[in-house]
């Protein structure tokens, strides 16, 4: 009976490996006649299988295997755009893109200048605008100038971000961002992880060339949340009148001053309950949304950055693995709701 049921077993994993897709991964620097170059990454559904290739790995993360300028598939795919968190970058979400890819989904990303891992420079991250719009300028490229426009299906666009990519997508989703607001509610609760994040991104003070009102991108159908951050800084009115359909996923860990209550839950709280899906992971902290990280990970970047190594801890229920799994789930359940 032991042996029929590994058998069973592992012929269900094999079966779930075989439908998947090889995945494609390309890179780019898109100019667009602009000063602001977004180095991007995209994966996709791709006809050839090998040679492959790890990207996103290093000695404390897991990264994925894919084809390195594979040959994309015939067809037309969903697109899926990821930003990433406060200086974050591309590999942070490689895992759900390379699982999506694998599913049929072109999925592309890119380093925002600024508030990447690559670059601080406070003059870029002090223009708080600019993440949506590198969103924006991503989907005009790819729908107008890659050669991967012919195969995007253009009416099933999502936005997925992580932490101050929630915010992006938020914004390109129609929140619109309340200056005075943000400063009351750092009164009232002053959350030093996000309230002290003001400066730096120009958030105190207006801008030269900060656009006034909604920057939403209307080809996004739908947006997914990450356990975001500085919501409190969207006006409670714009998040009344959402339209774009939201799926809210929060982690229930909070890592010292963070609370999802206060961020992911302030979304909740004021987008319409038939506009948005609301999702605690009790058992994940912040970072359980980035890749999977390597045995003897904490260690690691403790000693290269004492404190650092809260990059890698969970909470005290899943692997790291699971909740993946888990976010994954609902994710696609989202996404290929009509």
């Amino acid at each position: 009976m032991k042996q029929f049921t590994y058998f069973i077993l592992l012929f269900a994993c094999w079966a779930s490996n075989a439908s998947a897709y090889s995945v494609g991964f390309d890179q780019t620097i898109l100019y667009t006649d602009s000063d602001r170059p977004l180095k991007t990454s995209i994966w996709y559904p791709s006809q050839t299988s090998f040679p492959t290739e790890r990207v996103a790995d290093n000695p404390a993360f897991l990264g994925t295997d894919v084809v390195r300028i594979g040959t994309p598939l015939a067809g037309t795919f969903p697109l899926v755009v990821i930003s990433h968190g406060y200086r974050g970058n591309w590999r942070n979400q490689n895992w759900l893109a390379t699982r999506l890819a694998q599913d049929g989904y072109i999925v592309a990303s890119l380093d925002h200048p600024g508030t990447t891992s690559f670059d601080h420079t406070p003059a870029i991250a002090a223009q708080w605008w600019q993440r949506p719009m590198d969103i924006t300028r991503l989907i005009d490229w790819l729908l107008k100038e890659s050669n991967m426009a012919p195969l995007i299906n253009e009416t099933n666009i999502t936005g997925v971000g992580h932490s101050l990519g929630g915010w992006t997508v938020m914004a390109l989703a129609g929140a619109e961002f309340d200056r005075d607001q943000l400063k009351q509610e750092c009164i009232l609760k002053n959350n030093p992880r996000v309230c002290g994040l003001i400066p730096e991104l120009g958030l105190d003070q207006e801008q030269k060339g900060e656009p006034t009102g909604s920057i939403k991108d209307e080809r996004i159908q739908r947006v997914v949340t990450l356990d975001l951050g500085l919501a409190r800084s969207f006006s409670r009115q714009s998040l009344q009148n959402l339209t774009t359909p939201t799926l809210i996923l929060a982690a229930g860990v909070d890592i010292g001053d963070l609370p999802q209550a206060e961020e992911s839950g302030f979304l909740a709280q004021y987008i319409p309950q038939e506009k948005r899906d609301y999702i605690i992971y009790s058992d994940a902290a912040h970072f359980s949304f980035m890749q999977l990280c390597k045995p003897g990970a904490v260690a690691m970047i403790e000693e290269e950055e004492p404190g650092g190594g809260i990059v890698c801890k969970d909470g005290d229920g899943r692997s790291r693995e699971a909740l993946h799994q888990a976010m994954y789930q609902d994710i696609t359940r989202f996404i290929q709701t009509p």
